[in-house]
C-alpha cells in the first residue's frame, strides 16, 4: 500500500469534482478523502496499491466533464493512514 497526497489546481469547485474523485476512488479501490481548499484547488489523500493509485490518478488528470484540471501537485507519503473508505471531506 502506498499514499499519496494531491492539490489539484484548475475548475474543480462547484463543478462535481469531489464526488467525480470519490466515485473514481471507489472504482478503483482507492481509500483517503477529498476536500475542497479556500484557494479553489481540491486536497486529496488517497491510499492504494501503486497500479491503482496510477489508474485513479489518470482519472483525476482528466477531470469530470464539467471541470477543467490546469495542475496537479503530487507528494508521495512516507506512511499510510489506513483508511477503510474514501469519503468527502466537508
Amino acid at each position: 500500500m502506498k499514499q499519496i497526497h494531491l492539490t489539484v489546481f484548475g475548475r474543480v469547485q462547484g463543478v462535481g469534482f469531489r464526488y467525480f474523485s470519490q466515485m473514481k476512488a471507489i472504482q478503483h479501490g482507492i481509500h483517503g478523502w477529498v476536500r475542497n481548499c479556500d484557494d479553489g484547488s481540491v486536497e486529496i489523500i488517497a491510499e492504494g496499491t501503486g497500479e491503482n493509485l496510477q489508474l485513479f490518478l489518470e482519472d483525476v488528470r482528466r477531470g469530470n466533464p464539467f471541470s477543467t484540471v490546469d495542475d496537479i501537485a503530487i507528494k508521495e507519503m512516507d506512511k499510510t493512514d489506513g483508511y477503510h473508505s474514501f469519503k468527502i471531506k466537508y
